[in-house]
């Protein structure tokens, strides 16, 4: 059976052989116990109604037996025996290009080079889900592989309801994942709703198939630990020599080493999971990888005395490292955290004092006492960073829930007010008003054709438009503009595609038009195959989320999420090839709801007009949002966009002068 016959098949006619476990995987860690005996029973007949009777009995006991292993029901039978990895467009078997540039990106999603976990669908953050088992894969690239231009497929959490008619016009995909009652949006409802197959956790960039590997965040960290050293060193220091720590090696926080070479500094960042270090230092992401803690201080002395630029992974735990750096004196400029606390209790992050295996084993036997060794670690973890910080330390929150899950362990990370944080999270002091305020954000695209050679050809594209634009940007933005304009110059050299020919670039509105509209005129000329556009979900209008991207936000709406809602339905009529909203992502569930999309340029008038409409929107929106809380950055960007733009009317503030309210209460 070849490739595109397997696509078509979907569900397959005949019961496929039991398969093992592959040995060399990265499992994802065992889901808790949290299902009633009935309800254990209803995911077991849930998961039964994807497949014919005459298989029931059969799969009834080896789902159970998934359940009580894993916590989840993931169907490793039906996992397809070929190579999942991002294909030429031309190699799906489609009836539409637009459904052919989905079924390539899922398949960049779940490509193991990419995936944290991909033997249980999930691609980074340990439960960034694209699908919640194998079923749904097999009956989604089906979908896909038949469906036309005028209809839509509907996924609820990874599940396809179906094909609904609809327009040429419509998106193609309409994704949704974990859109569940706001009462029940409790880490616990979601175990217990994943359980049972009813939901999932999309993550960001996972459910919504628009993950491009750790390259796709190395950009912005790059951009924040440049700007986080800029904040603290005279003009004429460089980061070179000087030290930023931090801790994970995952999916999205593998990009944090390279991104530090990029900026110049010594990178140490910690990491309990063996197999993820290994994984990040052989595809060249960390130059060092270090599992003995005199070792990791004799070489960073080294470094600092030698002003090195270098990146160093170390295998254990981040507390050791803050507190032995405090003994030897070690000076740490910059220090941070990207560990996965958005699902603290079932392994986004580790106790000190117990190795990587006792832990996973205590998530499985004694959930309790694990949290409560997490929740000691946070304030060990703290306590340590404190002592630094009094010593000249910047440390940033990087939008984690570093200092949230901190605050909720009862760790000395509150403000002198006992509401807000004593450490700014990143958004607040970086890239909120140097970038998002702007319109600038995580603008990206994959190559469909998989050719190396088209990747190079958009980055010269994109670095000519942008150095186009520069020579009439005002003085507020020539900063971002020339960040930007070197980075893309200097891509390929970083070596950082993995999984498909992708790329990012942080832009505004002016600037992903213009390269969109460079593109779909290289693409209809024949110098390119078709190009999927894309963003990260931490963007500047895709996501309201208190902790993160909406934490620079201060008239008190950074609580509401109007605006993800309405930038997923404004996408979506505006020409989106597909759209996705989702609750959780980065920070965790029940804490933000962000929404994403996927544009197909295929060289046509008619892609030309859906970039032109719903790029501009896609950023606009945001930027209105910012301007309306009064920040200073986007009303500036907002009245320019208007100036610019006759059609865009949006609604400013009059300022409120202090002396007029300050005596009022």
């Amino acid at each position: 059976m070849t490739f595109k016959d397997h696509i078509l098949q979907g569900i397959p006619t005949e019961l496929p052989e039991k398969r093992g476990y592959p040995k060399d995987a990265n499992r994802a860690p065992k889901r808790k116990d949290i299902l009633s005996k009935a309800e254990k029973k209803l995911a077991i007949r849930n998961a039964l109604r994807y497949f014919p009777k005459k298989w029931h009995r059969e799969l009834a006991v080896e789902f159970a037996q998934e359940l009580l292993d894993f916590g989840r029901i993931y169907m490793y039978r039906f996992k397809p025996n070929y190579n999942i990895y991002a294909r030429n467009i031309a190699e799906y078997p489609a009836k539409s290009k637009q459904a052919a540039a989905i079924m390539l990106m899922i398949q960049n999603n779940l490509d193991p080079a990419v995936a944290q976990h991909p033997e249980e669908l999930i691609t980074y953050g340990g439960n960034g889900a694209v699908f919640q088992n194998w079923a749904q894969y097999l009956l989604v690239m089906q979908y896909l592989a038949t469906m036309t231009d005028e209809q839509t497929l509907h996924l609820y959490s990874g599940h396809p309801m179906g094909l609904f008619p609809s327009s040429k016009n419509a998106p193609r995909v309409v994704v949704t994942n974990g859109m569940v009652i706001p009462n029940y949006s409790q880490p616990d409802d979601w175990e217990k709703f994943n359980a049972l197959g009813v939901s999932q956790y999309g993550q960001m960039t996972a459910g919504s198939f628009m993950y491009i590997g750790p390259q796709g965040i190395v950009h912005g960290t790059t951009i924040t630990v440049m700007n986080a050293f800029r904040k603290i060193l005279k003009k004429e220091e460089t980061p070179a020599g000087k030290i930023f720590l931090t801790a994970g090696l995952g999916g999205m926080s593998g990009a944090q080493p390279k991104a530090g070479n990029i900026a110049g500094c010594i990178t140490v960042c910690a990491e309990v999971n063996a197999k993820a270090a290994t994984k990040r230092h052989e595809q060249g992401w960390v130059d060092v990888l270090i599992d003995d803690m005199d070792e990791l201080v004799f070489r960073v002395k080294q470094a600092q005395e030698n002003n090195e630029v270098v990146s160093m992974a170390f295998i254990g735990n981040i507390v050791d490292v803050w507190e032995r750096f405090d003994e030897d004196d070690i000076y740490v400029h910059v220090g941070s955290d990207q560990t996965s606390l958005h699902i603290p209790w079932t392994g986004g992050y580790y106790p000190v004092d117990m190795s990587y295996e006792a832990s996973n084993r205590l998530i499985r036997e004694n959930p309790k006492l694990f949290k409560e060794k997490v929740q000691e670690t946070l304030r060990r973890h703290a306590a340590s960073i404190n002592k630094h910080t009094k010593k000249g330390t910047y440390f940033f929150d990087y939008g984690n829930a570093f200092l949230l899950e901190s605050s909720r362990a009862g760790a000395d990370v509150m403000a002198e007010n006992g509401i807000d944080f004593k450490y700014a999270s990143y958004v607040q002091d970086i890239l909120g008003p140097m970038c998002f305020d702007y319109g600038f954000g995580p603008f990206r695209w994959v190559c469909t054709s998989g050719k190396s050679e088209d990747l190079d050809k958009t980055d010269d594209i994109a670095a000519t438009v942008l150095q186009e634009i520069m020579e009439h940007s005002p003085e507020e933005i020539q900063l971002q503009m020339q960040d930007n304009i070197t980075w893309i110059k200097n891509a390929k050299q970083n070596n950082m595609v993995v999984g498909s020919q992708a790329r990012i670039l942080y832009a505004d509105a002016e600037g992903r038009t213009k390269i969109a509209k460079a593109f779909n005129d290289a693409i209809a000329k024949g110098n390119i195959g078709p190009v999927v556009l894309g963003r990260d979900h931490h963007d500047v209008s895709g996501t309201d989320s208190p902790f993160r991207e909406t934490s620079n936000i201060y008239d008190g709406s950074k609580f509401t999420a109007d605006m993800a809602i309405h930038n997923v339905i404004g996408d979506s009529f505006r020409g989106a090839t597909w759209v996705s909203i989702h609750n959780g992502g980065g920070v965790g569930w029940g804490e933000v709801i962000n929404g994403g999309f996927g544009l197909l340029l295929d060289g046509t008038p008619e892609a030309e007009a859906r970039l032109k409409s719903m790029l501009f929107y896609d950023v606009n929106n945001g930027i209105a949002r910012r301007s309306w809380a009064r920040n200073e950055e986007a009303l500036f960007a907002i009245k320019r966009e208007m100036e610019r733009t006759p059609n865009l009317k949006v609604t400013i503030p009059n300022l409120v002068e202090n002396d007029i309210i300050n005596d009022l209460f």
